[in-house]
């Protein structure tokens, strides 16, 4: 059974109720179908009925057995409204700014998974990654004890020897952009930890950078070792080195030599880069270069589920980022 099967299996036994929030958008449309007719959750399409109906009708998709919601309509919208401006008051917001803010449906989907109306929201086909991060920021909230929202990719690289037989963990490729110390100890912790949640195997956790164990000199290299030696303190078991090059961290022959003794060197199948640059560089060139599988943005560290998605997705990669929301 490969990755991505295995994760929708768990997703069906899970039956989790899953808000896709651009439910005008027509990928999310015929993605809802394949949802509901494989089973893999209980979805509501978020936006104007009228509108997701006509755009069924044309793509001749069945919506039948799937909920709709009018966010302009719902009968808690006012309670969503008064919600929404308790939240952001501070900042300064009015209660007109936010029904406005309410009429977004990526907004009042993430309103509606704060309230118990679902199990987890996807979005990201018509949104960036920031207005996406933003919502769940606003109407979801970190969960308690964390400090950091980042994300991670799910990367299927195929006829590949390294890693987990080819699966990766990539972190952080869409959020922070220049993570601290204390944020590059957070990010690394909650992709190992997700990386047992979701994939059932062991992480091993690369700290990449442009040199390994020192064989460069650099203050940007700094961080990556202060890092380290807090994901240590945090966690003492986690197998987790750096800083080591890409093919320090891959390939075990070069780990051997670049990095002697390394528990992590050769073998990693989790990778954390030092920065959004080299992290979002490197899984679209891993994507298109190599032919690979990419789900994600996944977003860490959230209240409730809340997942992101690139906005030249196709159908599948809704269905399948939706049962990865279903299993977290």
């Amino acid at each position: 059974m490969n990755v991505v099967e295995d994760i929708r299996r768990r997703a069906r036994q899970n039956n989790r109720q899953i808000i896709l929030a651009e439910g005008e958008e027509e990928r999310t449309i015929e993605a809802a179908e394949i949802i509901h007719r494989e089973k893999i959750a209980r979805t509501i399409l978020v936006g104007n009925i009228e509108v997701i109906k006509s755009k069924a009708q044309r793509l001749k998709v069945d919506l039948s057995g799937i909920n709709l919601v009018d966010q302009r309509q719902h009968p808690r919208r006012q309670e969503y409204i008064e919600q929404y401006f308790q939240l952001r008051k501070h900042k300064g917001i009015t209660t007109e700014e936010a029904a406005k803010q309410m009429d977004n449906p990526l907004y009042y989907g993430c309103m509606m998974l704060r309230n118990g109306e679902g199990d987890g929201v996807v979005g990201g086909a018509l949104n960036t990654t920031a207005e996406t991060a933003r919502a769940s920021l606003h109407c979801v909230g970190l969960a308690e004890g964390n400090s950091t929202l980042s994300s991670f990719f799910l990367m299927i690289v195929p006829d590949c020897p390294y890693g987990a037989n080819g699966v990766f963990m990539y972190a952080d490729c869409g959020v922070v952009p220049d993570p601290s110390p204390r944020q590059l100890c957070n990010i690394t912790l909650a992709t190992a930890k997700n990386t047992k949640a979701l994939l059932g195997i062991e992480p091993i956790v690369a700290l990449l950078a442009f040199s390994t164990k020192g064989s460069a000199q650099h203050q940007v290299l700094e961080k990556i070792t202060k890092a380290l030696e807090l994901v240590k303190e945090k966690d003492p078991l986690l197998l987790v080195d750096g800083e080591l090059q890409g093919d320090a961290a891959l390939v075990p022959e070069v780990g051997e030599k670049k990095a002697p003794g390394s528990k992590v060197a050769g073998k990693a199948n989790v990778l954390i880069f030092p920065d959004l640059n080299s992290g979002n560089i490197c899984y679209k060139l891993t994507q298109r270069l190599a032919k690979a599988e990419a789900y994600g943005p996944i977003f860490q560290g959230l209240a409730k589920p809340v997942n992101d998605l690139s906005r030249g997705c196709s159908a599948m990669d809704i269905v399948n980022v939706t049962a990865i929301t279903a299993t977290q």
